[in-house]
């Protein structure tokens, strides 16, 4: 008896272990997912500078023509231009991190 109740709190504290590293390898993930997605953006934008003479107007314009995709479910993204001629802000959020979603 004495065994099984080994085995058993040898088994939760393994699967304790697994499940605290796969929470934080989770979390880390989407801290680079969401800097990678930025950077994309900011790329992007000074890719259409160089082409266009110009920052574009906003991030849809961004998908529809130079291939940037974002996962909307997944991400909130705040573009925020001043004028045509300078960098815009570029905010991303997780989507769970704002309203609860």
């Amino acid at each position: 008896m004495k065994r099984f109740v080994c085995s058993i709190l040898a088994f939760v504290l393994a699967a304790g272990i697994f499940l605290k590293g796969s929470l934080s390898f989770y979390e880390k993930a989407c801290l680079e997912g969401e800097k990678t997605l930025k950077e994309a953006i900011a790329r992007a934008s000074v890719q259409c500078y160089a082409i266009e003479g110009r920052y574009p107007p906003d991030v849809e314009y961004l998908e529809e023509h130079y291939g940037i995709q974002i996962d909307r479910e997944r991400y909130h993204v705040f573009y925020e231009g001043f004028a045509s001629n300078i960098m815009p802000d570029i905010t991303v959020i997780p989507a769970d991190e704002q309203g609860g979603n």
